[in-house]
């Protein structure tokens, strides 16, 4: 509740308009560590909204270009706290460490780390864990203590190149995991937050197809696994000191077509947080009694936020939408209630509707869609229409909040998600029927998701903009050159486009690792085969194209510039020979390659990256882009 006093506080001061992103925060015993301009401070719980804070550092000492915090660890007694900083143009980071004292001062700084958390060791001693990232893989486990007994080793390496290590600590602190995972097979090691120093322990020895995390709660380890029938996430349980897998005790089970977005353990029950047939629900799970209890939360959230959170009487998260902020929820175990932030209501409640509909895809798989438009748009067909897609990984596509989408329902546009096989929004299934020899089931589903739309009013192919990342690129790339009457416009960031040429090159950091999601084509020629069916970069073609922006980055290591540059430019060839042979007349599609600076992938809040793709679909559908852009003012600084 003192939560939500102070978001209400921060809504009755601040315009409905604003929008700012948060950095990272923490709390530990009696205070918050956070950013504050470029400095990492700290101030007691009840004045973390004062301008009352200690400076522990500034970040300037590290003579980096506009850097942020993008994680923080306090050490158990609070004489150390650690901090992973990066910049916007780079995936580089670096892990400072301070002593906190009467006079904080930097003790170590460690480059290219990727996870790190705290244990204290037998003598009160503070050990930070942490991974070492080298070219996009994270292989190495580094453990290090400081003052007067500083010392740092590796004890850990991975020898998989396909594999990817990642340190997690446990609700209770009670043990340090060690997860080593590719795309479908993980195997966890446990460390004893008693006795740090002691070697690890295997759970369960890697199992291909097998994926499984840990949670600790009272000697017993809860897993998150899909072992069994149906290969889907199920809870299980074992006692601490017998985890192999023939000791997993089944626990609780999901429905078909469920995600499970995340899990958090507390003292007296476990809380699931669930995607359902395209909607949200919380399972909370009485662990003294097996109780369980489901909620199913508002229908216009779509997707959660995570609070990190000690308390152990209640559970506290945030719901959000594309075009929605997030919003305050907080069950309370003892009333067995869920209690929602009070106070102002955000208008687009009521000024915009959004709806969840199912396109049937060539197979007769049912795609499930969600869409937002103004509540009270006449002639939905005669409006512009944005569909976002991903398709890879197993991950969902992004719902998060953006104000650029806000504005742009505000302004008349139809939205539509589109949850496409490759994806995870239906579970593991879901994920595994779009890769490798089935990720044209995705393509498939893109284009019946698209007609559909048409097909029941929402707008027409000359209205229609499709906009993807990284991944994403693929199917959008596919559907332009299998059906590109569907679309007017298209926008892309830093868009994986040379499926084939990038999987045939071992030398680039993250194709072995990639092997599970698109295959093998160097040394499987049924995957290669399959590959160039729908690679876009492969099945370029002489014909009319919709218009295309795409914005990558100069040194971005996961979707290489080569890649890009050469799709374009074959692309602009074949649209010159595609004019050649059409004749006097014919009105070309435009072809934007925008080359950013920087090493980073996908840079979400550019600002100058928005108003180019704003201002290039306006442009492409014909559209007076004036109140638009001063919209958008309200929520970008510029």
């Amino acid at each position: 509740m003192d939560a939500f006093e102070k978001v209400r506080t921060k809504l009755e001061t601040q315009p409905q308009e604003e929008y700012e992103i948060i950095n990272a925060e923490v709390k530990h015993g009696g205070f918050v560590y956070y950013q504050e301009g470029c400095c990492l401070v700290r101030s007691k719980d009840e004045e973390a909204d004062n301008d009352n804070y200690e400076v522990l550092f500034s970040l300037e000492e590290l003579k980096l270009d506009q850097p942020f915090i993008d994680c923080i660890r306090v050490a158990p007694d609070e004489k150390y706290v650690a901090a992973k900083i990066r910049t916007e143009d780079s995936e580089a980071s670096t892990c400072i460490v301070v002593k906190l004292s009467d006079q904080p001062v930097m003790e170590a700084s460690f480059p290219n780390v990727s996870s790190f958390e705290w244990v204290k060791d037998e003598e009160e001693e503070d050990v930070l864990f942490y991974t070492f990232q080298r070219n996009l893989r994270c292989h190495d486990v580094y453990r290090a203590t400081f003052g007067d007994n500083k010392r740092n080793e590796r004890f850990y390496t991975e020898k998989d190149p396909s594999y990817f290590v990642f340190l997690y600590l446990t609700k209770d602190s009670r043990f340090l995991t060690i997860n080593i995972m590719n795309k479908t097979t993980s195997e966890v090691w446990l460390i004893d937050g008693l006795s740090p120093w002691d070697p690890p322990v295997l759970i369960q020895k890697r199992i291909h197809g097998v994926l499984y995390y840990v949670e600790h709660r009272d000697d017993e380890l809860y897993i998150l696994t899909n072992v069994g029938e149906p290969t889907e996430f199920k809870l299980m349980r074992t006692a601490a000191d017998t985890p192999a897998i023939m000791n997993w005790d089944l626990f609780f089970t999901m429905k078909r077509n469920t995600k499970v977005v995340d899990l958090d353990m507390f003292k007296d029950h476990c809380v699931l947080f669930l995607k359902h047939s395209n909607l949200l629900y919380v399972n909370v799970i009485g662990l003294a009694d097996d109780s369980v209890r489901s909620l199913k939360l508002p229908p216009w959230a779509c997707g959660f936020i995570m609070d990190t959170n000690s308390d152990p009487k209640n559970c506290p998260f945030q719901l959000c939408s594309p075009i929605r902020p997030p919003k305050y929820y907080t069950y309370k175990f003892a009333e067995g209630k869920l209690f929602e932030e009070t106070g102002h209501e955000d208008p687009i409640t009521k000024t915009s509707r959004v709806l969840r509909l199912e396109a049937k895809s060539k197979d007769g798989k049912s795609v499930p869609m969600t869409i937002f438009h103004k509540t009270d748009s006449e002639d939905l067909q005669k409006k512009p229409l944005l569909v976002h897609v991903y398709g890879a990984y197993g991950m969902d596509l992004k719902m998060n909040f953006r104000p650029e989408r806000r504005v742009l329902v505000d302004d008349g546009w139809i939205l539509a998600y589109c949850h496409v096989r490759g994806g995870g929004e239906l579970g593991l299934q879901w994920h595994a029927d779009g890769r490798l020899t089935k990720k044209l089931n995705g393509l498939a589903d893109l284009e019946a998701c698209i007609k559909t739309l048409h097909g029941q009013g929402f707008s027409q192919p000359s209205l229609t903009t499709l906009t993807a990342f990284s991944a994403g690129g693929v199917l959008v790339g596919a559907l332009c050159n299998s059906n590109p009457e569907l679309l007017r416009a298209v926008t892309l960031e830093a868009p994986f486009l040379d499926v084939l040429n990038t999987m045939m090159d071992t030398t680039l950091p993250l194709t072995l690792e990639e092997l599970e999601e698109w295959g093998n084509p160097s040394s499987d020629e049924k995957h290669k085969n399959y590959i160039k069916r729908y690679c876009p970069y492969q099945n370029i073609k002489p014909q009319h194209y919709p218009s295309i922006h795409i914005t990558a980055y100069e040194n971005d290591e996961r979707v290489p510039l080569k890649g890009i540059v050469s799709y374009t430019e074959k692309l602009k060839e074949a649209i010159m020979e595609h004019a050649k042979d059409t004749g006097e007349g014919y009105q070309a599609p435009n072809v934007v390659l925008d080359i950013q600076p920087g090493g980073n992938h996908v840079i979400e809040d550019s600002h100058k990256k928005i108003t180019a793709q704003i201002k290039f679909l306006y442009e492409e559908l014909g559209l007076d882009s004036t109140s638009v852009f001063e919209n958008l003012k309200k929520y970008l600084k510029f």
